[in-house]
């Protein structure tokens, strides 16, 4: 039986969990700097699916918003090795005119901290290609994972 690398294992709060794959792994065996980033990247992809019911870029669409990322930041706490199983916790830690911040903190079963991340989307207009202000139904969703 093939067991799952990714999965949504809870909704409210929203948890991504995660496994390590060996090819993710240098060959000391310890997952590449660069994997950080990524598995990060998937966490916020759920992320947006949940907010946009599961359909964020015709949400987005209909919302005459796009969201590029206007900045991230990480902190590495612990290393990871193949079959490593990690949760990401993702919450909204700040929400501005324009942008948001989604928090991402990444933790093993026994509670040891990997990595605390922040992924910062911008509202754009779709029309003029400037920022735009968050359009209120993406209010509405992003108060609801507000830490």
């Amino acid at each position: 039986m093939t067991t799952s690398y990714e999965a949504v294992t809870s909704r409210q709060p929203l948890i991504v969990m995660k496994r390590v794959r060996w090819a993710d792994c240098d060959p000391a065996g310890v997952v590449y700097t660069g994997k950080f980033n990524e598995y990060m990247l998937i966490a916020a992809n759920y992320f947006f699916d949940e907010i946009g019911g599961g359909r964020y870029f015709e949400w987005l669409k209909e919302l005459n918003v796009d969201t590029p990322c206007k900045g991230l930041a990480m902190e590495f706490h612990g290393a990871l090795w193949p079959e490593d199983e990690f949760d990401m916790h993702c919450t909204v830690s700040a929400i501005r005119e324009h942008s948001y911040d989604i928090c991402i903190e990444a933790l093993q079963k026994d509670g040891r901290r990997v990595f605390t991340g922040r992924f910062s989307p911008i509202c754009i207009s779709r029309e003029v290609r400037k920022r735009a202000l968050i359009p209120h139904e993406m209010l509405d969703a992003l108060q609801k994972f507000k830490s």
